[in-house]
């Protein structure tokens, strides 16, 4: 049976070619695995059923045969286990791109989402503003021990892998920011990820599954 992915059917401007199915269609348009797509609406009501699958009614969901299961770094850890394409089966190779796949959405990622909040969604509060200028402070002082990290190679553990889907959509968060543009070892790493062929088709895929704007009742 083909793999399923959830996604949803619309979402506003700022949020397009950034919600977290991209992470599975990239993997999967990377080893060739077919995959289709069921797609729900971000607009509550959810159906009943859904929070059984997701209890946060969020995307991605992943069906492949029998198996089910949410959270996108959980889902691109299933998929890479079926390609060595985007898992090493080296004992130490391994270890490293779990350890990387884990820290891109543990170590990074929660910053940027505090960042997303404070910049967005709640930037008339007065706590955001004063919050703002530290929190850029420590998601600076983390990329640079990023960079750091991957020094002069091309991807975080040598060959591409599950971690770089995992960390270049991460990093997109902060698309045009200083946080990156700044930095121009992650900027670098970041337009190779974009540039590679399946995430183009996993991008333009989860575009071409955005509907218009639904009506106001």
């Amino acid at each position: 049976m083909a793999i399923e992915i959830t996604g949803f059917n619309w979402v506003p401007d700022f949020a397009r070619g950034y919600v977290r199915d991209l992470r599975p269609r990239w993997a999967c348009e990377e080893i060739g695995l077919p995959y289709s797509t069921r797609l729900i609406s971000p607009i509550p009501p959810k159906p009943a059923t859904y929070f059984e699958e997701q209890p946060w009614g969020q995307v991605p969901v992943l069906h492949d045969g029998g198996i089910q299961l949410f959270e996108s770094g959980a889902i691109l850890l299933h998929l890479a286990e079926k390609d060595t394409r985007l898992l090493s089966r080296d004992p130490q190779q391994r270890a490293t791109t779990l350890a990387w796949l884990f820290a891109s959405l543990n170590s990074v990622e929660p910053g940027l989402f505090e960042l997303g909040n404070v910049t967005l969604f709640s930037k008339d509060e007065e706590w955001a503003k004063l919050r703002r200028p530290s929190l850029m402070e420590d998601i600076g002082k983390r990329f640079d021990r990023l960079a750091d990290a991957l020094g002069d190679r091309d991807w975080l553990t040598g060959e591409f892998s599950v971690a770089d889907i995992a960390m270049v959509t991460v990093l997109r968060n902060a698309d045009n920011s200083p946080l990156i543009t700044d930095r121009p070892t992650l900027a670098a790493y970041v337009a190779r990820g974009m540039a590679r062929p399946a995430f183009q088709r996993a991008m333009d895929a989860q575009l071409a599954d955005f509907q218009p704007a639904p009506v106001a009742a």
